[in-house]
């Protein structure tokens, strides 16, 4: 059953249990107050007749024949008070002695007696009225009996009596016109509330539809159009379009991710094969007979020592960058920037006493990062600027607005505008650095690294004005 079938059913069954009640109440009122009008009409005729018959006192002189039921006087001969001369025809009423005997009637006849049970007697004759409902010639009648009490005591009855075949009929034709009425409406607001509801959930059925579009055709793009007021319906558009925006970004990086992952293969693919080659074919040229020269046989060996230690650093070198991106935590512990940048200058000097490299940092710069990653990162920028350029290095440092700024800078041929922001990705090397042994893993390194602890780096170039790598370090805080 969809939410719209519900949502009609139940607004459609609250509606009519509503009318229901109020049919009930209303039946309930209505015959009530008919009963209430009946009862006082009913009272009023009572109370005038039993009025006239204590003014005349007519019940004292009545004498039933012994042995026998006199037949009733007509009210014309019974008294001559105008409450008895007067008598409307369509009220009904007797006049009974004290054991419940008829006396008078509106025509004297015989069988006008009125239903009047013993326990109604008994009541009468403790002087209180008693009401009672009962069937006359077919007919269901509404009975108000009192006693006629003279100088205290008991002398006769007073009934009045009315049909209720008229509230009857009235009250079957309330209840019919209600139960009428009530189911057209309950048709009626159902039609009415399938319609609405249809329109309340019309922006559902889009999200829906949205979701199923972006099954098929697998594009995060589709957006839910919603242009109704702010309120749940509105709330779960826009929460549904803000998850498919960030399910679009967080596809988008995955796709990045794969290209990269399938570049990132096909880049190692490319470097291994050159070494993989040669020293197949230098062990090839090994095992050929006759032996070659002793010294071609050299010149391999050299050559496949070389190869092996290349493919040693390239490994090496993937090693750490698949550690750098395994998202391993970094430390972030205070060290002495200053102490690092010398001691990695030294190492440094020591691999290349030919060039001259200079420091220029004050004492006390101090940050917050990992110690052995800081100095990788020192290392790979002054390798770099190293293989780069034949002349002097320089690095400086210095700390400002919270961050330990540090600069190697060289003086080579520099980088290209275009080629500027490719630096930094997996295996790309430049046109000048073709020759330049390496694999062009470094610098993807150092920008792992960097921004592992918290910093940046940028590099800034031109061709003929050499290139500085600019490195940032959060700094320790002063305490």
């Amino acid at each position: 059953m969809s939410i719209r079938l519900r949502i009609t059913i139940l607004y459609t069954a609250i509606l009519a249990l509503t009318l229901c009640i109020f049919g009930a109440v209303l039946y309930f009122i209505q015959a009530q107050s008919t009963l209430e009008s009946l009862r006082s009409d009913l009272l009023s005729s009572a109370n005038r007749l039993g009025e006239a018959v204590g003014r005349s006192n007519q019940i004292l002189h009545y004498q039933p024949p012994l042995g026998g039921q006199a037949p009733p006087l007509p009210f014309g001969e019974f008294s001559n008070e105008q409450a008895f001369q007067a008598f409307p025809e369509r009220e009904i009423a007797r006049v009974l002695d004290a054991n419940g005997r008829l006396v008078a009637s509106p025509f004297g006849r015989e069988g006008d007696a009125l239903p009047l049970s013993a326990e109604g007697l008994l009541v009468l004759r403790r002087g209180e009225d008693w009401w009672e409902t009962s069937e006359v010639s077919g007919k269901p009648m509404l009975i108000y009996s009192r006693p006629i009490v003279v100088a205290d005591e008991f002398m006769s009855i007073i009934q009045v009596a009315t049909s209720l075949a008229e509230r009857s009929h009235s009250l079957r034709t309330l209840a019919t016109t209600v139960l009428g009425t009530g189911l057209l409406i309950v048709l009626v607001a159902f039609g009415v509330g399938w319609v609405f509801s249809g329109v309340m959930l019309a922006p559902i059925q889009r999200i829906t539809l949205t979701a199923q579009a972006i099954g098929d055709e697998q594009d995060f793009a589709h957006r839910v159009n919603y242009t109704g007021p702010q309120d749940e319906v509105g709330l779960l558009a826009s929460t549904f379009n803000s998850m498919l925006s960030r399910l679009q970004n967080a596809f988008q990086r995955v796709e990045h991710s794969l290209q990269m992952q399938r570049g990132f293969v096909a880049d190692i693919s490319h470097e291994l094969r050159t070494p993989l080659t040669t020293l197949r074919g230098n062990l090839g040229l090994l095992r050929r007979n006759p032996p070659m020269p002793s010294e071609e046989r050299e010149d391999i060996l050299n050559d496949l020592i070389d190869e092996n230690d290349r493919l040693i650093r390239l490994v090496n070198d993937l090693l750490l960058l698949a550690r750098a991106d395994a998202g391993r935590a970094l430390a972030k512990d205070a060290l002495d920037a200053t102490e690092l940048l010398k001691e990695v200058t030294r190492q440094t000097q020591v691999l290349d006493p030919e060039r001259t490299i200079t420091l220029d940092s004050p004492e006390g710069l101090r940050i917050l990062g990992d110690r052995d990653a800081f100095k990788q990162v020192l290392l790979i920028a002054l390798e770099n600027a190293i293989k780069h350029s034949q002349d002097a290095v320089s690095i400086s440092a210095q700390q400002h607005s919270g961050m330990v700024e540090v600069r190697v800078q060289d003086r080579g041929p520099g980088i290209p505008a275009d080629q500027l922001p490719h630096i930094f990705g997996r295996f790309y090397r430049g046109e000048h650095a073709q020759a330049t042994p390496g694999f062009g893993l470094g610098l993807a390194i150092a920008k792992t690294l960097v921004e592992k602890q918290g910093g940046s780096i940028e590099m800034k170039s031109a061709p003929g004005q050499g290139s500085t790598l600019i490195l940032q370090f959060p700094a320790q805080p002063h305490l």
